[in-house]
């Protein structure tokens, strides 16, 4: 008994390799994403406050729709790192391209339903009449760059399922330049205004689009597989991807619930829930790139049919993610007096945020292990359980959100919610692992 730590040492630390050389790109290239609109924001505030409302409005309503298809992602990197693991590249590059071709059925669609709705949808909005034409206006033509968008995260999914996160940290990178030069270009240089910002997204979406392509064209040619698209694989890809899409959604709405019960309990209460929702979403950014690392590690462990491999690197990538966990907890509570004051200066609003804080510092240790769970049964291609345990939570979590105003709880009574809501997501994906029925093995689940 006494040996077997030492026996585990050499797995652990070529688990630890392997979890550090994807998740460290992975989180880069995560970090990255968001930064596209931080720059449109900071060169498109400076025309206007409406200007900048507009944009607002019509990045938020992009965001969702694009969220909503992160599946396109999740979904191939396990069907992808499966194909890899049984050792089959052609195969594996033979899915990503069936999950390339449906985003871009997808994206086709959603641009011909945003083209006509979006004065609607931003009207549905609540957009002030000053700040409408500027949303509507984005939001036309950026839609234009949504099937490029799709594109990049159906093939970011590839490359992860082939255990390369730096291509996509790279081109990340590079879309992250070429935006906000095209964007000072057409704004300023060009006198475009909103509209240039828009085109500007647009056109480094579809560059990073091609690049993309680029990659997994050549590895097609380099192992055989065809480009053409396949019905059968196409219509394969879509079919695991909507359990993962009714979890994305019942996640949404957990969200949405959040933000609304926070705007009941006051402005106070609402600016200060904006600032702990970044937060949170910030750090949830470092723990979903251990899930991504787990997407793509369990998902060849079990196209392998190592079973003992796949219960081993889930094991660590626990460790990791309590480990994670704890230190950004304690991160949350030793910055706060330093990262508070630069979003807000009103002491209400600080008043209302600290103890609320705390809650979400002592949270992330929960965080860190549902995240992991996550990608753990995402690799494992375990959709269908996925998406009922987020409708079970969803259902546990909304009423005791919605009884917050009513108990006089305030902003922390409602992250007390988030943090049940991330206690019951624990319990169900706990369960599930230790059952052992995700462990389904070979090239297919």
């Amino acid at each position: 008994m006494t040996q077997a730590p030492a026996d585990r040492r050499p797995s652990r630390r070529r688990h630890d390799r392997e979890i550090i050389a994807l998740a460290v790109p992975a989180f880069g290239a995560l970090v990255a994403e968001p930064l596209f609109v931080m720059v449109d924001s900071a060169i498109v505030g400076h025309l206007g406050t409406p200007q900048l409302a507009g944009l607002a409005i019509a990045a938020a309503l992009l965001t969702t729709a694009v969220s909503i298809f992160v599946f396109l992602a999740y979904a191939t990197t396990a069907a992808v790192a499966r194909r890899v693991g049984a050792g089959d590249l052609a195969s594996a590059i033979r899915q990503g391209m069936d999950g390339i071709w449906l985003a871009l059925l997808i994206g086709v669609v959603v641009v011909a339903l945003t083209l006509p709705l979006a004065p609607w949808l931003v009207n549905a909005f609540g957009a002030s009449d000053t700040a409408a034409p500027y949303a509507s206006t984005y939001l036309r033509i950026s839609s234009l760059g949504i099937p490029a968008m799709l594109i990049v995260l159906a093939a970011t999914g590839v490359l992860r399922g082939l255990q390369n996160t730096r291509t996509p940290l790279y081109v990340a990178i590079g879309g992250f330049a070429v935006n906000g030069a095209l964007n000072l270009a057409l704004v300023y240089g060009a006198g475009l205004g909103i509209a240039g910002s828009a085109w500007g997204t647009v056109i480094a979406q579809v560059a990073m689009a091609v690049v993309y392509l680029i990659v997994v064209v050549r590895g097609a040619r380099k192992h055989g597989a065809s480009l053409r698209p396949d019905l059968a694989g196409i219509r394969a890809s879509a079919q695991a991807g909507i359990p993962l899409l009714v979890r994305t959604l019942s996640l949404r709405a957990v969200l949405l619930i959040a933000t609304l019960v926070a705007a009941r309990l006051g402005d106070t209460d609402i600016a200060a829930h904006q600032i702990i929702l970044s937060l949170w979403s910030l750090t949830a950014f470092a723990l979903d790139a251990i899930a991504i690392a787990g997407q793509a590690i369990i998902g060849r462990y079990l196209g392998a049919s190592d079973t003992e491999g796949a219960r081993e690197a889930c094991r660590r990538m626990i460790q990791w993610g309590i480990a994670s966990g704890v230190v950004l907890g304690l991160l949350i509570v030793l910055a706060r007096p330093l990262f508070v004051p630069l979003f807000t200066s009103d002491n209400d609003v600080q008043h209302t945020l600290l103890p609320a804080l705390l809650v979400v510092a002592l949270s992330q240790p929960i965080c860190g292990v549902v995240f992991v769970l996550d990608g753990v049964l995402m690799g494992a291609g375990d959709g269908r359980y996925l998406a009922s345990a987020m409708i079970l939570t969803l259902a546990v979590f909304a009423p005791f959100a919605l009884l917050v105003p009513s108990f006089g709880g305030g902003l922390t009574a409602l992250w007390w919610a988030m943090t049940l809501m991330m206690g019951v997501r624990l319990v169900t994906l706990w369960l599930r692992a230790r059952s052992g029925r995700w462990i389904v093995t070979g090239a297919t689940r």
